[in-house]
């Protein structure tokens, strides 16, 4: 190590002169406490002042862009916007889901899931989005609505989010599986599926959030507010329910300058 360097350095285990054995090999288990920290010097000695990692991309996720903004969400298309008191209803409304929740969680994670319910493990991006919206809407195939009876085939329809299924998600899988949704509500449509799920999940979430959670609803708002102003057609349903997930996120989740102010 140069000089310069290690005045900026001092030694954190320095050693004195000592009478280390002629035959002292560095390469075997040290047998005193000298030999030990002499070793330490020797290794330390031998390595490089810039290491450059090797990795391998194919172990990377596809994106890995991650784009962050500060501004607020954006306003509402004129005559959507809510109301104050509406707001403060689906508030005190999405508390007391959260209370009896909480409440009974014990009870409905005790509850046998139906045969052919199979939860993702928490690492699995493609099955949790099959799980939760569906073959159909996930692969985008329309077609099969009109050419099958499907009944309550979940597989192809997506399975909803059931007092015994979330109340089996602990914290981490919450979060991955709201990171998964989000991110493919990143570059599709709103759906029902997709608003149950989410609502479900906020539900989910423990407060107070950790930093992870918190940069996701953040996402989720903004997103929920792009979509909300492109929306064609002004249906006044999926508005609405856009406008109750930024509600959530900004009152409840008290991210107050993501709020709609009202009308």
């Amino acid at each position: 190590m140069e000089a310069g360097v290690e005045e900026l350095m001092p030694r954190l285990l320095p050693v004195d002169d000592c009478d280390l054995a002629e035959d002292f090999d560095p390469t075997v288990p040290p047998r005193t406490p000298q030999e030990y920290l002499k070793r330490v010097q020797i290794e330390a000695a031998r390595c490089p002042d810039v290491v450059v990692a090797q990795i391998d991309p194919k172990k990377l996720r596809k994106k890995q862009t991650v784009n962050i903004s500060i501004s607020g969400c954006q306003p509402a298309p004129e005559g959507y916007s809510p109301t104050l008191k509406w707001q403060q209803q689906q508030v005190a409304n999405f508390s007391a889901v959260r209370q009896s929740l909480n409440k009974h969680r014990n009870h409905w994670r005790s509850q046998h899931l139906d045969s052919n319910v199979t939860m993702p493990k928490s690492e699995d991006e493609e099955g949790w989005k099959k799980f939760c919206l569906g073959e159909r809407i996930y692969s985008e195939i329309d077609a099969l609505s009109d050419n099958e009876n499907l009944g309550i085939d979940y597989i192809k329809v997506g399975f909803p989010p059931l007092l015994s299924i979330v109340s089996r998600m602990n914290q981490a899988t919450v979060t991955s599986v709201l990171e998964y949704l989000i991110s493919w509500f990143g570059e599709k449509k709103f759906t029902p599926e997709l608003g149950r799920w989410l609502y479900a999940l906020l539900a989910c979430l423990e407060k107070p959030l950790l930093p992870e959670a918190h940069s996701l609803i953040r996402q989720l708002a903004r997103r929920c507010s792009e979509v909300r102003v492109l929306e064609e057609n002004k249906n006044e349903e999926q508005i609405s329910a856009l406008n109750l997930i930024i509600c959530l996120v900004s009152r409840y989740f008290d991210q107050r300058d993501l709020a709609d102010e009202p009308p």
